[in-house]
C-alpha cells in the first residue's frame, strides 16, 4: 500500500470513527449480509470449527450460532474502528471494568500483573484498564505486528490511543525487563488463544473437544517476572456494552507446576465460550496444527 493510498484509507477510517454507534450498526447489518451472503467469508472454516467444537448440538442450533457469530463480526469491526475517535466518557459508559481494585492493588504490591484474555466479546475496548492505573505505570499489550507498515501504524495508534503501550510479541521478554530495571511498574495484557506458530506447539491440551495446541508465553513472562496472573472474564451485556471482570488465576506464578497456568487459562476461554458461543472468533483456522 503506498502513502496515498493509505491516506486514503486513513481518511475513510476516520469519517467513519467520528459517526455515532447507531449509524454504526445499521453499516453493520449490511455488511452482515455481505459477509455472510455474497461473499460467504470462511464460512467453511466457522462452520467445521463449530461442528467439531459441539457435536452434541443439531444443525439448527450450530446455524443460530453461526448467524449470531457473523453478526457479532460486523459489529466488533465496527466497534474496534470507532475506537479511533471513541471520546474517554464514552468508553467508560460501554466497557464496565468490574472488581479493579484488586489487579490495581497486585500491580502495587508485585511491581506488574499477567493478564490473558480471548479473542472474544469486544476484546480491543479492554485498552480502557489503563485508564485506572496510575499515570507512571505501564499498561503493555502484546500485539502481532502486520505486514502492512501503514495499516500496522494505524492499529498502533487506534491501541494506543488511552495510555497503552504497544509491545511486539517478539520483543516483549526485553520490554517487561526494561520497564522493570527502570522501576516503572505494569500490567501485561496478552490475547492468547490464537494458535501458536509450528515452532511454538509447546503445551497441548483437550479445550472444546478437541486436542489444541496454545501459546504459553503469558505462563513463562509471569513465572520469570513472578508476576500474578489475571483471566479477563469478557462479557457482552448487549449491542455495544461489554463487561470485563479480572479472576485471579495465581498470586504465585512460581509455585505452580509448568504448563499449569496455560491449563487454567485454557479452561477459563473454554468455559467463557460455552456460556455463549457467538462472540468468540470461530473464523480463526484455530486446529490447523495436529498433535504428533
Amino acid at each position: 500500500m503506498s502513502r496515498l493510498a493509505y491516506f486514503f484509507v486513513y481518511l475513510g477510517m476516520w469519517l467513519l470513527s467520528i459517526q455515532p454507534l447507531s449509524r454504526l450498526y445499521v453499516l453493520s447489518d449490511i455488511l452482515y449480509i455481505i459477509m455472510y451472503r455474497i461473499i460467504r467469508y470462511r464460512r467453511s472454516v466457522v462452520g467445521r470449527n463449530l461442528k467439531k467444537s459441539f457435536p452434541e448440538k443439531s444443525m439448527k442450533d450450530l446455524k443460530i450460532i453461526e448467524k449470531r457469530f457473523y453478526h457479532y463480526i460486523c459489529d466488533y469491526m465496527l466497534e474496534s474502528l470507532k475506537m479511533l475517535k471513541m471520546p474517554v466518557d464514552e468508553l467508560h459508559q460501554r466497557m464496565r471494568f468490574e472488581n479493579t481494585e484488586e489487579y490495581l492493588g497486585m500491580i502495587e504490591k508485585y511491581g506488574g500483573i499477567v493478564v490473558m484474555m480471548p479473542h472474544y466479546a469486544n476484546f480491543e475496548w479492554t485498552i480502557g484498564m489503563g485508564m485506572y492505573m496510575k499515570q507512571e505505570d505501564i499498561p503493555m499489550q502484546v500485539y502481532k505486528p502486520l505486514k502492512n507498515p501503514f495499516v500496522d501504524r494505524l492499529f498502533r495508534d487506534i491501541r494506543s490511543r488511552f495510555g497503552g503501550y504497544n509491545v511486539p510479541k517478539a520483543e516483549t521478554a526485553k520490554e517487561v525487563i526494561k520497564a522493570k530495571h527502570a522501576g516503572k511498574k505494569l500490567a501485561l495484557g496478552l490475547v492468547a488463544d490464537q494458535s501458536p506458530n509450528s515452532h511454538g506447539l509447546h503445551f497441548w491440551t483437550t479445550f472444546l473437544n478437541q486436542e489444541t495446541a496454545f501459546m504459553d508465553g503469558g505462563e513463562r513472562i509471569a513465572r520469570m517476572m513472578n508476576y500474578p496472573v489475571f483471566y479477563c472474564e469478557l462479557e457482552k451485556k448487549k449491542r455495544g456494552y461489554c463487561s470485563a471482570r479480572f479472576v485471579l488465576m495465581t498470586e504465585y506464578p512460581k509455585n505452580t507446576a509448568e504448563g499449569e497456568i496455560t491449563e487454567m487459562y485454557a479452561r477459563h476461554v473454554e468455559q467463557t465460550i460455552l456460556r455463549e458461543p457467538a462472540y468468540w472468533f470461530w473464523s480463526h483456522k484455530r486446529w490447523k496444527y495436529k498433535r504428533t
